[in-house]
């Protein structure tokens, strides 16, 4: 554990609760947490990484609790979806070993420009449940949903929760909110994935990741709550508006190392 002054401590606690409150909402929230957590000196890139998942674990907690009691998930999207989260999550940290994330970044780049455009073009996407397939047909989808974003989050990682988020709403038909609830349930099962290998190889910096997740938590339970009180609109505008930020954020690493 490397020394870190008051003031680092601070902001990376403010880090922590405004990741937790983007995280709840739209799933993002990484995008602030993580580059905040490899800033810090003395910090090796997989320490951040997986201090950030103990950190994360906590917020998804507690916003997955929080719109389960409010939105009750469908057991038909929520099962299927979670599990194969959890064990593609695995394959993807297994991924993760052999194959260089800069590989990942300018294809992760497109496909976030793409569902940006895809989203703002169509106002009407996710403000009204319209579900697609019902029985068997929509927990294989649910399913395959979890798999390709758990590899994805295993793998690499940033913008998970907003993958999770536009493809519930997207492929299965649901609105937002309810879409967002789904994703923060399938989120805690990929930061758990990830953690099966972290822990116990000791890459996890506990004084600090539990600092962070309690400021983490807090901001997942201000988050959960003001989605559930704002909405399906307000919802998709802030996912509109973190989609575009880490765009941009992956545009800028892009450029800097090319």
């Amino acid at each position: 554990m490397p020394d870190i002054d008051l003031i680092t401590l601070v902001l990376l606690i403010g880090a922590g609760l405004i990741a937790g409150w983007v995280d709840a909402v739209v799933g993002g929230g990484g995008l602030i947490q993580l580059p905040a957590l490899m800033l810090v000196p003395g910090i090796a890139p997989l320490q951040a990484l997986a201090t950030n998942k103990i950190a994360s674990i906590m917020g998804t907690s507690v916003a997955a609790v929080t719109y389960a009691r409010r939105v009750r998930p469908d057991p038909m999207t929520a099962l299927p979806l979670a599990g194969t989260a959890l064990a593609g999550a695995i394959v993807g940290a297994i991924i993760a070993a052999s194959i260089p994330a800069q590989a990942f970044t300018p294809i992760i780049l497109v496909v976030l420009i793409g569902v940006g455009t895809f989203t703002v073009l169509k106002p009407k996407l996710g403000v009204h449940a319209r579900r697609r397939w019902h029985g068997w047909r929509h927990a294989t989808a649910a399913g395959a949903i979890g798999a390709v974003v758990g590899v994805y989050d295993g793998a690499l990682g940033p913008g998970t929760g907003s993958f999770f988020v536009i493809l519930i709403v997207s492929v299965l038909g649901y609105a937002f909110m309810p879409a967002s609830a789904l994703g923060k349930i399938a989120n805690l099962c990929t930061n758990l994935g990830a953690l099966i290998f972290f822990i116990p190889a000791g890459h996890v910096l506990w004084p600090l990741g539990i600092a962070v997740g309690v400021a983490n938590l807090v901001g997942g339970y201000l988050g959960a709550r003001m989605a559930l009180s704002r909405g399906n609109r307000f919802v998709r505008v802030v996912f509109v508006a973190v989609v575009a930020a880490l765009a941009l954020k992956l545009a800028y690493d892009l450029l800097i190392t090319t």
